[in-house]
């Protein structure tokens, strides 16, 4: 039926469909230079959401993670399954805003009015760490109810089971440097830890600060899922077999100083994609309008 009433539609002779032919033809299309800065504006609000919803890519600024992650290793963190109710577990690398006092308060040198400006707009959108977002990375230990007990000599124990830790630096000790005794983590809140335990300030370091050491669920930005690069380190982030030990889950010299981990690119791959394939287009177009002269 559609099929009858499209061919209704002509005079009989064809001449309409040649009109019809002839007007796409004549169709002015924009130049490129008008093309470019909307493909761009396009490829920003992409990098926007997709660092706001979804997945977003930090840079490693130290080794407190080593040799899990090492420094200048970029990693994918899910900011997506949060939405949904999900926790940390014991085990997952996580990023996660500072709790307050973690990070050298360190000024950033900063350049004119203009460039400031640039640096605004471009670390709104994903493509430059935004000077407010001081985030950490590391690894969750104990989750909210659980007892962590970390002393001289001895390993890590998380509800009384003792962990065994293959992912800690070589010569790095469970707890030797900074001993934290026996702690019992509060509701909604988390005891993390680095895996260069003799190069990382974290929870064991603020145990008596008010706080006390615990990072607030609320605090934590996602799950680092994956190491995207260099390429020759891509690897997953899986969590470790230790952590599913029967029983363990039955309870509900000073390193440097903390750095922020910094938001990588992943807005420049989405400019990257779109005007490629815009370009593309384009040249597909103008010789299909050449094939048709």
């Amino acid at each position: 039926m559609t099929t009858a009433t499209a061919e209704a539609e002509g005079d009989g002779d064809g001449r309409s469909g040649k009109a019809e032919k002839k007007g796409k033809k004549g169709k002015k299309k924009r130049p490129l230079w008008q093309e470019l800065p909307i493909l761009i504006g396009v490829a920003l609000l992409l990098s926007l959401g997709i660092k706001t919803f979804f997945v977003q890519a930090f840079s490693i600024p130290s080794g407190s993670m080593q040799h899990t992650l090492e420094k200048d290793d970029r990693v994918l963190v899910d900011k997506f399954t949060p939405w949904f109710g999900a926790e940390p577990s014991r085990g997952e690398v996580v990023v996660f805003k500072d709790p307050g006092g973690w990070l050298d308060n360190v000024p950033r040198k900063k350049g004119n009015a203009v460039v400031e400006g640039f640096r605004t707009v471009l670390g709104a959108v994903g493509l430059l760490p935004s000077d407010d977002e001081k985030d950490l990375i590391k690894r969750v230990i104990a989750i909210g109810g659980d007892t962590v007990e970390c002393r001289q000599g001895g390993p890590v124990k998380v509800n009384g089971v003792a962990l065994d830790e293959p992912y800690l630096y070589p010569g790095a000790t469970p707890c030797d440097d900074v001993p934290a005794g026996l702690v019992t983590v509060p509701e909604d809140h988390l005891w993390v830890m680095g895996d260069h335990r003799n190069d990382s300030r974290d929870s064991r370091y603020h145990v008596r600060e008010p706080g006390g050491g615990f990072v607030p669920v609320k605090n934590v930005v996602g799950r680092a899922f994956v190491v995207a690069w260099p390429v020759l380190r891509w690897d997953t982030l899986p969590v470790p077999d230790t952590f599913e030990k029967q029983g363990l889950a039955s309870g509900g010299a000073a390193p440097g100083g903390e750095w922020p981990v910094e938001p990588s690119v992943p807005g420049a791959a989405a400019v990257a994609a779109v005007v490629p394939f815009a370009l593309w287009r384009r040249r597909r177009a103008v010789r299909s309008e050449d094939e048709g002269h």
